[in-house]
């Protein structure tokens, strides 16, 4: 029997089809290479818990804290707050923390920014904060940083009082490094970060912000500890316009000593200040009479200030910590009714049973004497903080 020629064609061409069919599935059920992974590196450039972001060569060092306080608010002599109904006694505060800490080398220098975020809870209010945001290049620092004026800036927890300057600011600054652990800083700073009050007249407070404050530092940090002078220029501008203003100035210098001879890592540190229309540099919780100015009788008259603060950290041992710290601050005002001198010592002891973890409580005591003038009555202040704190 034949088979006609049409049919033979017919037979070869599905023939063909299929076996196309069959290559074609075949290559699909094939493994396919997996597109290259970019582990992530550590970076010990920097110190420990630096790693490469994927992809750059940038290092980022991420971290937190988590904190939790138990505060008796003021309960000195009344008028306090356990005195006052409207004022709570007690305070229930948890805050966590965000660090971000990105480096990276270039042909100009170190590129580096930082950024410090937290939220607050106390007692049902919750508050975001931005506590650092701030890049450095070249010897430039540009964002939000601490003062340049800042430096010794306590040993105790200092959540309620201090006698010291612990400000973060608004800044554009420059700083030389002169080598040998010398080195000098000029800053532009955010001056409503340090007003007082402005008394006048025709109405009390600062008018808008005209001059940043110029604030210089020269420092040295060494094998026996630090050291700094420093110094600020700030403007006195009424928002009454009919008073005159004037320009504040501020000069300060302390000192950090390492005294091994009491303990590994104990510390020592001195520090004083005279401010002339400034006062907000010296310390930053002054009690709330304290003022810049005062305009009297068509007479701008600024206050000046004498501070004098200290304190040491003590290390019983790794596990054990205490610091004890104090100072001493008078006010000299335009008028004898705004004068007055305050002191205070302030006291904590520190457990630390695992590295980044520590509970610990502080004891501050404040007592404020009123010039007679002002009608008012000398007072103290006694408040009390527990606090359970990680860092990681």
């Amino acid at each position: 029997m034949r088979i006609s020629t049409s049919r033979n064609s017919s037979w070869a061409l599905a023939c063909s089809v299929a076996a196309l069919a069959s290559t074609s599935a075949s290559a699909a059920d094939l493994p396919v290479a997996p597109e290259p992974i970019d582990y992530v590196r550590v970076c010990d450039s920097y110190g420990t818990r630096f790693y490469y972001i994927p992809g750059t060569d940038t290092c980022l060092r991420v971290g937190g804290r988590v904190r939790a306080e138990y505060r008796a608010n003021n309960f000195g002599d009344a008028p306090s707050n356990w005195s006052q109904r409207t004022e709570d006694d007690i305070t229930f505060m948890a805050r966590g923390y965000l660090y971000l800490d990105s480096r990276t080398n270039t042909e100009y220098g170190l590129l580096r920014s930082y950024t410090s975020i937290y939220i607050t809870n106390a007692n049902g209010t919750e508050t975001p904060e931005l506590e650092f945001a701030y890049i450095q290049f070249g010897g430039f620092t540009f964002g939000h940083a601490q003062s340049f004026w800042d430096f010794w800036s306590g040993y105790s927890y200092g959540v309620q009082l201090t006698d010291y300057s612990d400000v973060k600011s608004n800044l554009l600054a420059y700083s030389a490094d002169f080598g040998n652990g010398f080195s000098a800083t000029l800053s532009l700073e955010d001056a409503t970060f340090r007003q007082s009050t402005l008394i006048s007249a025709g109405g009390n407070g600062y008018a808008g912000m005209k001059v940043p404050d110029l604030v210089a530092n020269l420092r040295v940090d060494q094998g026996w500890g630090s050291a700094q002078l420093m110094g600020a220029v700030h403007q006195v501008r009424f928002s009454d316009a009919s008073a005159d203003g004037a320009f504040g100035w501020v000069l300060g210098g302390g000192v950090e000593f390492n005294v091994p001879v009491l303990g590994q890592t104990d510390l020592i540190a001195f520090q004083v200040a005279y401010s002339d229309g400034a006062s907000g540099y010296p310390m930053d919780t002054w009690d709330s009479r304290i003022t810049d100015a005062i305009n009297v009788g068509g007479s701008t008259r600024t206050t000046k200030t004498w501070n004098f603060s200290g304190g040491i950290n003590h290390n019983f041992s790794d596990m054990l910590e205490a610091n004890l710290e104090g100072g001493y601050h008078i006010a000299d005002a335009g008028t004898d009714a705004y004068d007055f001198s305050q002191w205070g010592i302030t006291g904590n002891l520190v457990w630390k049973p695992v590295d980044g973890f520590g509970l610990g409580g502080e004891i501050q005591y404040r007592e404020v004497d009123y010039n007679s003038a002002s009608g008012l009555s000398d007072k103290n202040e006694i408040y009390l903080t527990l606090r359970a704190e990680r860092t990681f």
